[in-house]
């Protein structure tokens, strides 16, 4: 036996089942949305700002975290923008500088480009936690002594490195292994032991600059 609904018991159905349908639908755009904000916040990296400081004896002062109880005399030396994603790719993007630098220091072009790999990883504005910057990662004192004007400039940068590293050949004697420790460690600490330091560091920093210096080689 069927049974008969009356009017008001069909339009009430019929409210219904939109009410329902509207839920579902916004339900389904939520998920979509919250999906999409999930995905691009987890594919977007993160980018920092550079900030400078002076101190007394005018000596400059370089990091991307500005957490010291300085930290309100720093100001924003580059403003970091984002990369474009098909740009990731620069292991030749500074091919032309590290040749130039080359020509002119006498220093092999593999070996400089192994460098800056290690160092940089071809990041112009990197900043270590003790403070190096660049693509060869200038230590802020020796910035002035090699005569940089801007650690962060690309040419500036790999011409006051590579000017440091053919120093650091002539000290120890075109002794690589020994030039390339000096560079990580100082010369000092060189000096001290008579061949590569103790530290895990810079065994480390002379085992992969090394490596990559026979790749770019033969590349």
């Amino acid at each position: 036996m069927s049974i008969q609904r009356s009017r008001p018991e069909k339009f009430l159905g019929k409210i219904i089942l939109k009410v329902m349908t509207r839920i579902g639908m916004n339900c389904f755009f939520i998920g979509i949305y919250t999906f999409l904000y999930i995905m691009v916040s987890v594919a977007t990296p993160l980018y920092a700002d550079i900030y400078v400081y002076a101190d007394k004896e005018g000596v400059l002062h370089f990091t991307n975290v500005p957490t010291s109880s300085n930290s309100s005399n720093y100001k924003v030396y580059i403003k970091e923008t984002p990369k474009n994603s098909l740009e990731s790719d620069t292991t030749n993007l500074y091919d032309h500088v590290i040749s130039e630098a080359s020509k002119k220091h006498g220093v092999s072009f593999s070996l400089l480009k192994a460098l800056i790999k290690i160092e940089s990883d071809f990041d112009p504005r990197a900043v270590s936690k003790a403070g190096a910057m660049g693509l060869m990662q200038i230590m802020p004192e020796n910035v002035r002594r090699l005569n940089i004007k801007d650690p962060f400039d690309p040419k500036d940068n790999v011409m006051g490195g590579t000017r440091y590293l053919k120093q650091m050949i002539h000290r120890f004697e075109g002794k690589l292994h020994l030039a390339l420790a000096a560079y990580n460690a100082g010369p000092k600490a060189v000096e001290q032991y008579q061949r590569i330091p103790p530290y895990k560091e810079t065994e480390n920093f002379v085992k992969q600059v090394m490596k990559y210096y026979s790749i770019f080689k033969e590349s």
